[in-house]
């Protein structure tokens, strides 16, 4: 199974009494989701399943890549990494997972999928990861397909 984990572009800072699932993009945060479903979309299989957090900022950010996707409620800030694992269907889904979601828990996903520990690994902003995991029954046979960041993407 592919799982790709794409954490959302950098966004503002809530206002005060600003509702954290209503912070927007910044005009960055919109030229770093560009470029990203730039790459996405050139390297993505066309039945990938896109799930994605319903906070405006992970919305916003998986638009650029226009494509149908799903906004699951328990992908919002504050899921754990078995949310999201279980949101993805691992590792039996059939078809790659891209998912649209928030630091720290994709680096909880990350770090548990590659090392098999809970730990918080850092992902940064915009950047999109690309887990493999190539016999549902074997749990060591997860590896990086690849890394990216938006600013390695020439456009």
């Amino acid at each position: 199974m592919d799982l790709i984990l794409w954490r959302h572009a950098e966004a503002f800072d809530a206002e005060p009494g600003e509702d954290d699932m209503e912070r927007a993009l910044t005009p960055k945060g919109q030229k770093q989701a560009r470029r990203m479903a730039e790459w996405l979309k050139s390297v993505l299989p066309e039945g990938c399943r896109i799930l994605v957090s319903p906070s405006k900022r992970t919305i916003q950010t998986v638009e650029a890549l226009e494509r149908k996707y799903k906004i699951i409620d328990d992908l919002a800030p504050g899921a754990d990494a078995e949310d999201i694992l279980d949101a993805a269907n691992w590792p039996n889904a059939k078809e790659p997972v891209l998912v649209v979601g928030h630091q720290p828990t994709l680096g909880q996903v990350a770090a548990v999928l590659l090392s098999g520990q809970p730990q918080d690994w850092e992902m940064k902003k915009a950047n999109a990861w690309w887990l493999v995991q190539r016999d549902p029954q074997d749990a060591y046979s997860v590896y990086l397909k690849a890394v990216m960041a938006p600013d390695l993407i020439v456009k």
